[in-house]
């Protein structure tokens, strides 16, 4: 596979578009939704719409999620998307005090046996293989060292080296004495400080889950975005791709005040999609930038020139993790992660800043065959 390198001037392309997400977009929606309309149908807790019989937009896990289909109609109905989502994140948000993930962080409860759980078994698993492939790069037991830096709920304050080395005694995916397993399905902790956040890989996870529900009914074309993580199949209904566009890292290219500025286009017809930035979450104290992207190795921020990184998988759970992973291990890592595993069928976006303060690309060689323009 090989890896290609863009030094070229960087071009921007403007859009109008609907739904919010992360780091990237597509391009192929309709205007945005005025809520006040009486022909949209919600539900019962107004966390799920539908626009028409081959679109729903809603509210879940702190962002926004798109469902549509280029095919007669959408077989998924906003009250079961919603069901859906309340399901998952009763299970796996860091978010809702009352989730599996969070008693087990707060200590409520000390064992979580895996059989009997719906999303969480698959979601640990595949946390576990990506942060074995990545060395630790991705990793879940992050959370402590997240909310030590503010980045969470707590005020946002750097934290001294003391801090960060104790916190650092009780983190670490890998390491076998933190979490144990019990006739290997009964997850418990060694050390009651150990926490886990999956907000790394629940969105790109949720989005698979969608898909899945929506290939078992027969869905033959579809599109699900879950606060920027993306599943494509089939096309959009004028063309043969659902076309994708990916953020120009800039921390106010938020499509607040003006439309996003998008670096690039892709074309997918079968696929998933996640990106992680430095970019946009972070916070300056005492004139430092200081990034939400925590090393889990090291304890501080990532301080590198990546700017962003968009993954191509089969899946979005480990497009997502692998994003993030990526993020960490910073451009010249991740370039050479790419040719030495190219069984995991992954492709890569980077866009970073050269010593000069330009923005420059480089991506794998799949990655470029779903380039609109280069």
């Amino acid at each position: 596979m090989g890896i290609w390198y863009n030094t070229s001037s960087i071009f921007l392309l403007i859009f109008i578009l609907a739904s919010c997400s992360n780091d990237h977009k597509t391009i192929d929606q309709s205007n945005n939704v005025d809520q006040s309309d009486q022909s949209i149908e919600w539900d019962t807790d107004a966390t799920a719409w539908r626009i028409n019989k081959q679109e729903i937009q809603g509210k879940a896990q702190g962002t926004t999620y798109l469902i549509k289909t280029s095919d007669d109609s959408l077989l998924i109905s906003p009250e079961e998307a919603s069901s859906f989502f309340m399901a998952f994140d009763l299970e796996l948000s860091t978010y809702v005090d009352s989730s599996l993930i969070s008693q087990f962080n707060s200590n409520e409860i000390e064992r979580i046996d895996l059989s009997k759980t719906t999303y969480f078994k698959h979601t640990y698993q595949v946390s576990k293989e990506v942060s074995l492939r990545t060395f630790g790069a991705f990793d879940p037991t992050v959370f402590p060292l997240v909310e030590l830096w503010g980045f969470f709920k707590s005020p946002k304050n750097p934290p001294n080296q003391d801090a960060i080395d104790s916190t650092l005694g009780f983190v670490g995916f890998l390491d076998s004495s933190l979490f144990l397993f019990d006739e290997d399905t009964v997850l418990s902790k060694n050390d009651s400080r150990s926490k886990l956040d999956f907000n790394a890989i629940a969105q790109g996870q949720s989005a698979d889950e969608i898909a899945k529900i929506l290939d078992n009914r027969g869905q033959q074309n579809y599109f699900i975005e879950v606060g920027g993580e993306i599943v494509v199949k089939g096309n959009n209904g004028r063309d043969d791709y659902w076309i994708i566009g990916v953020d120009e890292p800039k921390e106010d290219n938020d499509g607040i005040s003006e439309p996003r500025q998008l670096e690039n286009l892709l074309k997918i017809n079968n696929g998933a999609l996640a990106t992680s930035g430095s970019y946009r979450k972070y916070y300056i104290k005492d004139g430092q930038k200081f990034s939400h992207t925590i090393d889990p190795v090291k304890g501080y921020p990532v301080n590198h020139n990546l700017l962003s990184v968009t993954v191509l998988s089969s899946s979005a759970a480990y497009a997502d993790a692998y994003a993030t992973a990526f993020m960490t291990m910073g451009v010249k890592e991740t370039l050479e992660f790419i040719q030495q595993n190219q069984e995991l069928g992954l492709e890569v976006y980077l866009l970073f800043e050269n010593s000069l303060g330009k923005l420059e690309r480089a991506y794998s060689n799949g990655m470029r065959s779903h380039f609109i323009q280069e």
